[in-house]
């Protein structure tokens, strides 16, 4: 038999989410019960028939709206690979105003979201919790944030260990939490080295954590890619950034 460059394949995937529209298939529309209201979620199943891992996507500030096609992209990648994925709203009613930038200054928002990470990591936790008790489900489950979300995905998988495996997209931990952890998940970072929104040594100091408590991490960064990168039509890093993504989650939750 042919030997199949899992690497290659995973670049093929990427690009075409790249060329793709839209997913073809209708979401399942979920809601979870949480601290501060429900949880909704979107969910996409994988290719693949019997129980299958999960990957919950935690949005930007901006959410799921401000550009859906390029968060699809990841969905497309990891239902490839038989992993079935969630658009997973953590903002709760009251959130969405504070953080709206036609509304509020940059500093106002930044205070904000340092006193709300908690609150939202247990909103994650709780759709966690409903996903994993699924009949079609594996038991396990992985993180994966952007930019804000990052940061999310990141506080809770320092606090809950059922999270697999934890992928975050110019983000970092937020700073109450850096000198408390005492766990983490196989990570991944993936950072634009010309991010002038999220410093890369933010991501960097979240790989050296993973390391400080035992855990694989791995810093992936991107000469001359700033803010988003991956969310462009034309930085060429996009599709090796969605292919790492998925190789990664393909490994960490354990598909073969």
């Amino acid at each position: 038999m042919p030997v199949i460059d899992r690497r290659a394949v995973l670049t093929g995937l990427a690009l075409l989410s790249l060329c793709r529209p839209a997913c073809a298939a209708a979401a399942e529309q979920l809601s979870v019960d949480a601290d501060e209201g429900s949880v909704a979620l979107s969910r996409y199943a994988g290719n693949r028939a019997g129980k299958r891992p999960a990957v919950m996507l935690l949005h930007g500030s901006g959410g799921f709206e401000r550009k859906p096609i390029a968060y699809e992209r990841y969905v497309r990648a990891l239902a490839a690979w038989g992993i079935d994925a969630y658009l997973l709203r953590y903002f709760t009613a009251a959130d969405a105003p504070v953080l709206d930038p036609k509304t509020s200054t940059r500093q106002k928002r930044e205070a904000y979201e340092t006193i709300r990470f908690d609150g939202w990591s247990k909103r994650v936790s709780a759709a966690a919790t409903a996903v994993l008790a699924r009949p079609d489900s594996s038991g396990r489950i992985g993180l994966l944030g952007f930019s804000l979300g990052g940061y999310v995905a990141a506080n809770t998988a320092a606090r809950d260990d059922r999270i697999a495996a934890l992928a975050v997209l110019y983000g970092g931990m937020p700073d109450a939490m850096v000198f408390r952890v005492k766990h983490l998940p196989p990570l991944i970072e993936l950072h634009g080295e010309a991010d002038r929104n999220v410093p890369v040594d933010k991501g960097k100091e979240l790989v050296r954590l993973g390391k400080g408590v035992g855990a694989e991490a791995e810093f992936v960064g991107y000469p001359g890619s700033g803010h988003g990168f991956d969310f462009s039509d034309t930085d060429p890093m996009a599709a090796d950034a969605i292919g790492r993504v998925a190789g990664f989650f393909e490994v960490r939750l354990n598909l073969h």
